[in-house]
């Protein structure tokens, strides 16, 4: 807490050698910066760390928070994200702002600077950095980095300080850039916040006159907002793909996103195109009464449980599905744009679920159906794969053997483990139930964030190592490759050694930041040469124009292992 004393020896230690002019000075200071107030609060409360450290700050000043009830839909309630919001009171309008965003993101962290990090009960909620500017040690950015990494929340005030009365109003000092150099390397949304508020005249007097002594009375305004409130407009989320602007600096990138928050309060257009805000997760009660009520097709050695969902009507499942399928696909730059990537198909397909029953987590998903049913029921265009492809004749007897797969997703908290493995065990569960079907079929994806070169790259590997001898299925909306593009390829693969060109193919792509689809290297080791083919490649304009490979499996041709692995 607040300590003259401390602020003395910090600031003005020549004061040491002048004993009557440091009573003085320490009289003044006592008084400006309320240091009774403070004593008597810690000695009240000194048990308070973290939030309810800052409730009751807010509490025993009684202040208070106003913002539109749907804006709190606009905070991403997980996954990696950047925060920026502006601040015009310099004390109270953080604090409420952590109690609130602490209300949907428990994983909230702010990056603080010294004068923050004094204040000791806090410290579970922050981290330190000296400033924005580029002059942080190298591993305060890397906690604020990991941070992002492990799908966590950032706070952070990009001026650094107290806004200031300017000939527009009363406005943030210029930004400090460091924001977005995080939210780029992380490559994470931004969550614009504008907070309306202002401190008093006299500080705003005294700050035109000398910075210094209204950084002074930034305590005592704090006190001055007693009984008050301020307000919140909670803008949404802007993704990479939007602040990530060719030929533009990144001090004009940061002068957009700074617009941009200014304007939430206004009727004048966005700089930055934003996401629609994702649904509000499920009550975990609900969600693991509705899922235990599913299927059980088998369980894991480490707990988790493998459940087939159909489609019965509105259902905390079906919800909580369409949820996370939408954050992890945005997560690598696909997804509908929706609040949920739920979709007319849904209803007729089955899901195979994959349940955490400790964390009460949906961990995951495959979508899957028997195509003859499907078109039985309602033609060819009753399969998703139909919105993208046109099917020849000579595709028929694979689909009347055929089970289609996709839509397929881990949430992003469970990556880097077993969870797409475990699905497939569940896929071979289902199979063993239908021993009449020889072909999996379906959509996997290549993100549209992926640069334009890596795209080519992959389609064009896959292409001529896994090219059909039958022409299956034409594009509904083709990619393809430049000249140049093609030529680009034919000088980085030999064209006639699968593995060494894959070896390539991981080599070149990680010189751009990018890496093979898991779900393209997990067909391709499934079966051996000949059981996976790809049939085509599409663009899908509906999921933010990624392209879709048409894969083929033939499961006579599974390696033993990997029979052995999934199909028992």
């Amino acid at each position: 807490m607040i300590s003259v004393d401390k602020v003395i020896a910090a600031n003005l230690p020549q004061l040491e050698n002048s004993p009557k002019v440091k009573g003085l000075v320490k009289k003044g200071l006592g008084y400006l910066l309320h240091e009774q107030e403070f004593v008597a609060f810690g000695d009240a409360y000194p048990h308070l760390q973290g939030l309810e450290f800052v409730e009751q700050v807010l509490d025993e000043l009684d202040f208070d928070t106003r913002y539109k009830p749907k804006q709190i839909e606009n905070i991403p309630s997980e996954g990696k994200l950047v925060i920026v919001a502006n601040h015009p009171i310099g004390s109270l309008d953080a604090l409420a702002l952590i109690k609130v965003l602490s209300s949907v993101r428990q994983d909230l962290k702010v990056v603080a600077n010294r004068m923050l990090m004094s204040v000791t009960p806090m410290h579970s909620l922050l981290l330190p950095v000296d400033n924005l500017s580029g002059t942080s040690k190298k591993q305060e950015l890397s906690n604020i980095q990991k941070h992002l990494k492990d799908e966590g929340a950032l706070l952070i005030f990009p001026a650094g300080e107290v806004s200031r009365l300017s000939p527009t109003g009363i406005k943030d000092c210029k930004w400090n850039s460091g924001f977005l150099r995080m939210a780029k390397k992380a490559n994470s949304p931004i969550l614009p916040i504008y907070i309306k508020a202002k401190n008093s005249p006299l500080f705003y007097g005294t700050s035109m006159i000398y910075k210094p002594l209204a950084s002074l009375l930034l305590v005592k305004e704090m006190f001055k907002q007693r009984q008050k409130s301020l307000e919140f407009e909670i803008g949404a989320s802007i993704p990479p793909e939007s602040y990530l602007i060719e030929n533009l600096k990144d001090k004009e990138i940061v002068n957009l996103i700074r617009k941009q928050l200014y304007r939430l309060t206004t009727k004048k257009p966005l700089p930055l195109k934003t996401q629609t805000p994702i649904a509000i997760p499920e009550c975990r009660k609900e969600l693991k009464k509705a899922i235990e009520s599913c299927q059980l097709l088998g369980k894991t050695q480490d707990g988790m449980h493998i459940h087939l969902y159909q489609y019965i009507g509105s259902s905390p499942v079906f919800r909580e599905l369409g949820r996370l399928r939408e954050i992890a696909f945005r997560a690598v730059g696909e997804g509908s744009g929706k609040r949920r990537d739920i979709d007319k198909y849904d209803m007729d397909y089955q899901h195979l679920v994959l349940w955490d029953p400790t964390q009460l987590e949906l961990v995951g998903a495959y979508r899957l159906a028997c195509a003859k049913e499907i078109i039985e029921k309602h033609g060819r265009e009753g399969l998703y794969t139909d919105s993208l492809f046109s099917y020849t004749q000579a595709m028929k007897p694979y689909l009347e053997q055929g089970i289609e797969l996709g839509r397929s997703f881990v949430q992003p908290k469970y990556w880097g483990r077993k969870s797409l493995d475990y699905l497939w065990y569940g896929i071979g569960a289902f199979i063993k139930n239908y021993p009449q079907y020889r072909y999996l079929f379906g959509a996997v994806s290549v993100s549209n964030a992926l640069p334009e070169q890596a795209k080519a790259m992959l389609v064009h590997y896959y292409q001529h190592y896994y090219k059909s001898e039958q022409h299956l299925a034409t594009p509904n909306n083709e990619f393809k490759l430049s000249e140049q593009q093609l030529t680009q390829c034919k000088t980085v693969f030999s064209g006639n050694d699968v593995k060494e060109d894959f070896v390539e193919l991981k080599h070149v792509l990680a010189n751009m930041g990018a890496q093979v689809p898991t779900l393209f290297k997990q067909y391709t080791e499934l079966c051996k040469p000949g059981g996976v083919k790809f049939l085509s490649f599409s663009i899908d304009p509906d999921f933010n124009n990624c392209i879709d490979g048409l894969v083929l499996v033939d499961l006579q041709n599974v390696k033993e292992n990997k029979a052995k692995r999934y199909l028992g």
